[in-house]
């Protein structure tokens, strides 16, 4: 589909400015104006009466119809005639909506496309950076819990209906995160805001890694490719996981990761639990390699109750819920109602997804 004129200057604009990395260098192209047809968007979320008022209304010179679908049977038959399809599409459903052109993903990761998806045209965009406030609270929640003793000295008093102070005025039985060093591997949405909080609000020293060549926020010392690792390792306080779900990525948080950690030092996975090994996780915690761990996600989940992580009084846990929360639902909307407009008018779309990386 051709891009119009006037929508060119911005894709090559996109496509220069590696400082917008979630504006797509695509432009595509809506036929919608010349067919005179409604742009037909399927989908098995159950939008709110007023969601779908504030999506149709982004595009108030294209009519826009949203079919909700009740079952997956009745979403694989509207699909052949969708040309925007908001959620997850795979296999033969894919091959045989013809009309389509664009696949919002309902979530920011999007490791569980299959192959047909990775080699269709079809365009892939995801909520990437959208959840980011709630997981970047919830990160420095846990390690404030770590840090500060709550969790391992001072809620196993309150069930117990006490209070009494542990350590002294000067023993590490409290740590302060002041002069500290974060380590982020992944400096997405997630990891780049873990990193602006923790610099600003906590006067924290940031370094980190990133597959791309992103430029270097203010708020961050040092920032390098993957190769520097495990250099970068040792060095730090703090080592948040905070990268996507890949094949480079999977497992990545291991043995000799763990070994080579301060013992001090404190772990945070907050992205996706396949980036680490949790039973070399539960080890380095029992046997002392490293401070604690604070947990949003494992690589099964929930982890069964048997796990020996259950067992570690330095591990603090929430349930993969680190991005909950109404003012999310806001952001969702907020951003597929601009994509919608965006596509509609011609526009680079937002978040989208390069697939031959996976994110």
């Amino acid at each position: 589909m051709a891009a119009s004129s006037a929508a060119a200057p911005l894709a090559a604009a996109a496509a220069a400015n590696t400082r917008q990395p979630v504006v797509a260098p695509q432009v595509i192209v809506s036929d919608i104006k010349a067919q005179q047809d409604p742009l037909k968007i399927v989908t098995m979320y159950p939008f709110e009466p007023h969601e779908v008022q504030k999506i149709k209304a982004a595009a108030p010179n294209a009519r826009v119809e949203i079919i909700i679908c009740k079952t997956r049977e009745e979403f694989e038959l509207k699909s052949k005639e969708a040309e925007v399809v908001y959620g997850d599409i795979k296999g033969d459903t894919l091959q045989f909506a013809k009309n389509l052109k664009w696949v919002m993903s309902g979530g920011a990761g999007v490791e569980g496309m299959d192959d047909v998806m990775r080699n269709s045209p079809v365009v892939l965009t995801n909520y990437a950076r959208t959840f980011a406030h709630g997981i970047s609270e919830t990160a420095l929640g846990l390690l404030l819990c770590l840090t500060r003793g709550i969790t391992k000295f001072y809620m196993p008093q309150f069930t117990k209906r006490q209070m009494k102070p542990v350590g002294t005025v000067k023993s590490d039985h409290h740590v302060e995160l002041v002069g500290r060093t974060m380590g982020i591997v992944g400096m997405g949405g997630i990891g780049s805001m873990i990193a602006r909080r923790a610099y600003y609000g906590f006067d924290m020293k940031i370094v980190a890694t990133d597959a791309k060549p992103l430029p270097k926020p203010e708020y961050v010392s040092e920032l390098r490719d993957p190769s520097w690792f495990m250099e970068m390792v040792p060095k730090v306080d703090v080592l948040v996981a905070a990268a996507p779900h890949t094949k480079q990525t999977e497992r990545m948080f291991n043995e000799k990761v763990f070994r080579s950690m301060k013992k001090t030092a404190y772990f945070l996975a907050m992205s996706r639990g396949m980036l680490y090994d949790d039973m070399a996780l539960a080890k380095a915690l029992k046997e002392g390699w490293i401070a604690g761990a604070g947990l949003d996600v494992t690589p099964v989940e929930p982890p069964p109750s048997n796990h020996p992580l259950f067992d570690c009084d330095n591990v603090v846990m929430t349930a993969h819920t680190s991005g909950w929360s109404p003012d999310r639902q806001i952001r969702l909307i907020d951003l597929f109602a601009e994509n919608v407009r965006r596509y509609t008018g011609g526009l680079p779309l937002m978040n989208v997804v390069d697939k031959g990386r996976g994110y």
